[in-house]
């Protein structure tokens, strides 16, 4: 308020009353007529993890829709290390994965094989690592190609690194595989984020149905270890016994109650864990197993948490792929209930023959479609939620192919939704030698046009996992 000195006559100080109450009015005015316009001055950014080029890319997601930068790499705003250079210059890392924290400012990278050479590092197997990166300093133009956005690093405990839910104090972090094989994986970890210590070990139990899975004690115990001597790559008819976690997603009950979900590409089914049970230290949380249809991969919850969307992707076992998604109910998962899969829904394709190979699902912020990448036929399924778990068969209400400018496969892989429910993201593009070269895509799809409106280019080598992030 104005201060009014005491010597001022009766009539000024009324005046000067009149006169700061006007202004104080006018400020608010001022305020109001403003605060839409701040609203709608902020930016939206879509981090892409680069995978076999190992960049976290930042790109612009209004500059994306700028039709002057259709088909160009002009939307992308910088590309951030997510691991040093080796000292010969050798630069290294495998980003496949990554989740935002919850105030928007860091970012958490999973490298699938670690700090690895991908043009030296053949085969699976190994050791998976989390790159902490300043979401600020990735956003900055002045760090492009740098990795100065680069935190530090955090061991997962495992091999194979992919799947990662976000938990207040800690990181859960599922191994696919095992040291060196792309088999052997049944361990998921769970990491403190303040300090990287590994906190407790959850490990799934081994087998499946019809396949004869040899005596490994899980828990590991003392002299019994990590298995060895396991098929290197699949597809292998020894694929089987072990889970081989791939993605990994938070539900939770009525009753508020959570648990982690995972989806085993090596055994051909999700696992359940008790969150609260893991979260006390036992090793034996998962309670649970429900069949899907092959090779899951890709799964997400719906924003209430109450279900399981789940992308039946490829078999390790076999040389075959997935074309549904399965729909999981949360509620009958937790009492271990015989019927958890309430629909299970083609996608990508008319012919139940077809292999598409759906990978990462995303789901509206509503709760009433999902947006689902389809490999091999390159293109994109939405799915309503709704009609597909009242058993409607035409639950999928729209495919959207996605094409290159250039002829190539599009391959699309990683999804994501921006916050008000309009737009999906896509990552793209096959791998390609040499692995410096940049022809990842970064799809913009307008879900009320069911269209492609825009097409970044240059968004890393055969990228995968997706995010936004606001400023």
């Amino acid at each position: 308020m104005i201060p009014i000195p005491s010597c001022q006559s009766r009539s000024e100080r009324a005046g000067r009353m009149a006169f700061a109450r006007a202004a104080l009015l006018l400020t608010a005015l001022l305020a109001t007529a403003f605060a839409p316009v701040a609203a709608a001055a902020q930016s939206t950014y879509v981090l892409v993890a680069g995978r076999r080029l190992p960049y976290l890319y930042a790109v612009s997601f209004d500059a994306a829709l700028d039709p002057a930068n259709d088909q160009t790499s002009n939307a992308v705003v910088g590309r951030s290390k997510v691991a040093l250079d080796r000292l010969d210059g050798r630069q290294l890392g495998d980003p496949a994965n990554l989740v935002v924290s919850e105030d928007g400012r860091t970012v958490y990278v999973v490298n699938h094989h670690g700090a690895i050479d991908n043009a030296e590092f053949a085969q699976h197997g190994g050791r998976g690592m989390i790159a902490v990166l300043d979401i600020d300093e990735v956003l900055d133009p002045g760090n492009d190609g740098t990795a100065n956005a680069l935190v530090r690093h955090m061991d997962t405990g495992g091999f194979g690194a992919l799947g990662v839910v976000l938990l207040p104090e800690m990181l859960v972090v599922g191994g696919a595989e095992s040291h060196l094989t792309e088999d052997g994986g049944n361990r998921i970890s769970f990491i403190d984020r303040r300090t990287g210590s590994l906190r407790h070990t959850v490990e799934l139990a081994l087998g499946s149905p019809g396949f004869d899975c040899p005596d490994y004690p899980v828990p590991y115990v003392a002299p019994h270890g990590p298995p060895r001597d396991l098929a290197v790559l699949s597809s292998a008819a020894s694929f089987g016994c072990f889970p081989n976690p791939n993605g990994l997603a938070l539900g939770r009950d009525a009753e508020g109650r959570r648990y982690v979900f995972s989806a085993n590409g090596g055994t051909d089914d999700v696992s359940v864990i008790d969150l609260a049970r893991a979260l006390d230290g036992d090793p034996s949380a998962e309670i649970g197993r429900i069949p899907t249809q092959v090779g899951p991969w890709g799964i997400t919850a719906t924003p209430d948490g109450r279900h399981m969307i789940v992308a039946n992707g490829g078999s390790q076992r076999e040389q075959r792929s997935g074309n549904t998604l399965s729909i999981l109910d949360v509620d009958r998962a937790s009492t271990g209930a015989g019927d958890v899969e309430v629909a299970r829904v083609l996608v990508g394709t008319d012919d139940p023959q077809e292999q598409t190979h759906p990978l990462m699902p995303s789901v509206t912020p509503d709760g009433r479609e999902v947006i689902v990448p389809n490999i091999r036929t390159n293109n994109v399924s939405i799915v309503d939620l709704e009609r597909a778990i009242s058993g409607d068969p035409d639950a999928e209400v729209a495919r959207i192919p996605l094409v290159r400018a250039d002829g190539r496969t599009g391959r699309p892989k990683g999804s994501a939704i921006t916050s008000d429910g309009r737009y999906a993201v896509i990552s793209a593009g096959p791998r390609a030698e040499p692995l410096s070269r940049e022809p990842g895509h970064l799809y913009v799809i307008d879900l009320r046009s069911r269209s492609v409106v825009a097409t970044v280019t240059g968004v890393g080598n055969d990228p995968y996992g997706v995010a936004l992030v606001y400023r």
